[in-house]
């Protein structure tokens, strides 16, 4: 088996409130030449799970190192050593950026340059023909690795969420807040079953996915005119209606989301068109497998919704960045509640 090799761990943690200085020692090792006196930082805000920072010094801007410190509690929701094999795996087919090396709470890796997307950009056809085109290499991807499982991640995972999230909270302010954002428990758990039923019946195709193509895991390359997907934390094979059913739902942005966003059936049967031609690798998509994957789609944006929200209860609980996890918890149920009968009734 062609193994991918690996980069040099560092026994160092980086503090979450001294990311300067724990910086510093990871480019003393990585860069020794680089001058410690002279070093620029940029903290980068956009992330709601991990703390990220740049590291250059002056007219090497492009040469930056990136040091991603894992978030509080983040080993509850992503497998550590399965997202580094996975970077490897897709820088060593040209997707993705290298990695220079891990540490005890986080990675340093390469910089690329591009922006991430917008509400705006997300929707601009000559920057989704390319996302439409690249998620679609990537699904055709089938990496050696014999430690990889071929089941779909999905259902594992997000029991494994179900089961540790919070059920109540110590804090009254809190309790009382989750019970009127959140539904019981119980609800939740009757309406994971129905969904899981109902999913597994469609037979959809299982792909290696990337599982997170949230807009600022998109970066778009002007000058290129390339797309770059970066963070693989729930890289996995998956279900491939899954993928782009969350992708879709990510066009409502994060902060303050907007799901009247979500991409109507014209946008979507465009991109999906697109999506196919590279998939299967023809010129022309036959009009009855353009409507059987919306179909399937539409009917995954639901696992979506109802994912991030068992996702952003345990953050809830677990994280130190500012940002209302529970909040988003209730927007995402919400939009599974809300969606839930047209979408199981949805017939092909």
């Amino acid at each position: 088996m062609d193994q991918v090799c690996k980069e040099p761990h560092l026994d160092i943690v980086v503090e979450e409130n001294e990311i300067i200085d724990g910086a510093k020692k990871i480019i003393k090792k990585i860069r020794p030449t680089w001058p410690l006196n002279n070093l620029h930082f940029k903290i980068f805000t956009d992330g709601i799970t991990n703390k990220l920072i740049g590291v250059w010094y002056a007219e090497h801007y492009n040469e930056m190192v990136l040091i991603r410190v894992y978030g509080h509690k983040t080993d509850l929701l992503i497998n550590r050593k399965d997202e580094t094999r996975n970077i490897r795996i897709l820088n060593k087919a040209g997707f993705t950026h290298s990695i220079y090396a891990t540490f005890n709470n986080g990675l340093a890796y390469q910089f690329i340059e591009g922006n991430i997307l917008t509400i705006e950009t997300v929707r601009d056809p000559k920057i989704y023909t390319l996302i439409a085109k690249r998620m679609a290499q990537m699904h055709k991807l089938k990496p050696e690795d014999v430690e990889i499982s071929k089941e779909a991640c999905i259902w594992n995972k997000l029991e494994k969420f179900m089961e540790i999230m919070p059920k109540k909270f110590l804090d009254d302010i809190k309790q009382a807040r989750f019970e009127k954002l959140i539904k019981p428990f119980i609800t939740l758990k009757q309406n994971y079953q129905i969904l899981k039923m109902e999913l597994i019946s469609l037979n959809n195709d299982i792909v290696f996915a990337h599982n997170d193509l949230l807009l600022g895991n998109i970066l778009y390359n002007q000058k290129e005119n390339t797309v770059t997907f970066i963070d693989f934390e729930y890289t996995a094979y998956n279900y491939q209606a899954f993928d782009i059913a969350n992708h879709f739902a990510e066009f409502a942005g994060i902060d303050n989301p907007d799901y009247s966003l979500y991409p109507n059936e014209q946008l979507q049967k465009t991109w999906l068109n697109i999506y196919l031609q590279e998939y299967s690798n023809v010129n022309y998509v036959l009009e009855n497998e353009i409507n059987l994957l919306y179909f399937q789609v539409n009917k995954f944006v639901l696992l979506s919704h109802f994912f991030w929200g068992c996702w952003a209860l345990i953050q809830s609980e677990h994280s130190t960045i500012n940002f209302d996890f529970l909040q988003y918890a209730a927007i995402r149920f919400n939009e599974y509640f809300k969606w839930k009968e047209k979408y199981f009734n949805i017939k092909i």
